[in-house]
């Protein structure tokens, strides 16, 4: 699958090295420096390379929308248009500083992403776990107990697509439903970031939902 990197912090570069490493073709763009795109394609490997957003979204069937939320509207105007795109976000709706979400109850960032992307099939997915964990899980992807990995949209094809590339970076993927189910999915976010950073010991945590 290809599939276009829009940003270049932890969670965009760890998970477009994880997609590159389980065979897909990555395109690694939007970071202030050009050369930091060149370093993380040359360490993905053979399958990943430096682009701009427009290129990303030109050459690429899924785009992982991985920036803060105060610049959502100007990578979303780098890329030109992202209709009839997949378009997986794990960018939560935080204030500049970090501390709160500035949407929720009757909408939510995934929901405000859709309307600023309008033809776009979005799907929220990712952001409920910290980065630190996304390496571990894909290192340990063979074990039968995989750590569940929570996920919501609107398009069902979309979100076929979306559950294969969560399979592949080895969590067990698990439909929660519209992608208005998003308004619990970035609160449950914030807990899961409190369990994970502020709670003492290792912040690579997962979670597990189990059905008895």
């Amino acid at each position: 699958m290809r599939i276009g990197i829009l940003g270049s912090g932890l969670m965009g570069s760890k998970l477009g090295t994880i997609f590159a490493r389980a065979g897909h073709q990555v395109v690694f763009s939007y970071a202030r420096s050009g050369k930091k795109l060149e370093r993380l394609a040359r360490e993905a490997g053979g399958n990943a390379r430096a682009g701009t957003p427009a290129e990303a979204a030109r050459d690429s069937e899924v785009l992982l929308l991985a920036v803060h939320w105060n610049r959502v509207d100007d990578v979303l105007e780098r890329v030109g248009g992202a209709a009839d795109r997949i378009v997986m976000t794990c960018s939560l709706p935080m204030n500049d500083a970090n501390t709160a979400l500035v949407l929720g109850h009757t909408t939510s960032g995934a929901e405000a992403l859709a309307r600023k992307a309008p033809g776009a099939h979005v799907v929220s997915a990712f952001g409920t776990v910290p980065s630190e964990v996304l390496s571990p899980v894909f290192e340990a992807r063979r074990r039968k107990s995989r750590p569940s990995l929570l996920y919501c949209g609107d398009d069902e094809g979309a979100k076929k697509v979306v559950a294969q590339l969560i399979g592949d970076t080895g969590f067990d993927p698990l439909d929660a439903g519209a992608l208005l189910l998003a308004r619990y999915l970035e609160p449950f976010t914030m807990l899961v970031a409190e369990l994970a950073y502020e709670r003492g010991g290792s912040p690579a945590l997962a979670y597990r939902f189990e059905r008895y």
